[in-house]
């Protein structure tokens, strides 16, 4: 039997990465899977820490010889999970956890039925938009666009198999890091 595999999902500005990353400070034994995307990189980002920055003709080339779990659209561009680490780091033992968007956390639980799907939540869509906000990495139209999709991602919760609100990083880390050792939905 293979490890878990956390899917980590929510909303632009919910805190995802924050969570994750107390979680993975709170437990050596967990893998976090670096997404392909091809948007440029954000003012500290590094290629293959943060993402695998990759041109369209390389994401392209991924497509087509399989080599992602997943990929979606998001604010215009595409973002994707290489599938091969994934499944090595499972087969070792090692859990892992996947941060990615809805729509591609809906591909993996085609690809991979026994991933266990988690879904952060604001604790409104003012916090949100006060993230969205005091993170200032977009223009007030890309914050627009990513509270619009926020608000359809929001409705698409319960298909999640857990839904965690972050209102306290160390609380919602503490439920996450729950589930990697009693993952059943």
């Amino acid at each position: 039997m293979s490890a878990p595999l956390l899917v980590v999902s929510g909303p632009s500005g919910v805190g995802k990465s924050t969570v994750v990353a107390e979680a993975l400070r709170a437990d050596p034994r967990l893998w976090l899977s670096v997404s392909a995307t091809t948007r440029s990189p954000r003012p500290g980002e590094t290629d293959g820490k943060h993402y695998f920055f990759v041109t369209d003709e390389q994401f392209d080339r991924m497509i087509d010889a399989g080599e992602l779990l997943e990929w979606a659209v998001y604010a215009g561009h595409r973002y994707g999970t290489p599938g091969a680490d994934v499944a090595r780091q499972r087969s070792a033992g090692r859990p892992v956890i996947l941060e990615i968007e809805v729509q591609g956390a809906r591909q993996v639980r085609e690809a991979v039925p026994d991933a266990v799907l988690v879904f952060i939540e604001p604790p409104s869509m003012d916090v949100l938009e006060d993230r969205l906000t005091a993170r200032g990495t977009e223009s007030d139209q890309v914050r627009a666009r990513r509270l619009e999709v926020a608000r359809r991602e929001l409705a698409e919760a319960d298909l999640f198999d857990h839904r965690v609100v972050n209102d306290d990083v160390a609380t919602c880390a503490r439920s996450l890091l729950a589930l990697v050792d009693s993952p059943s939905p």
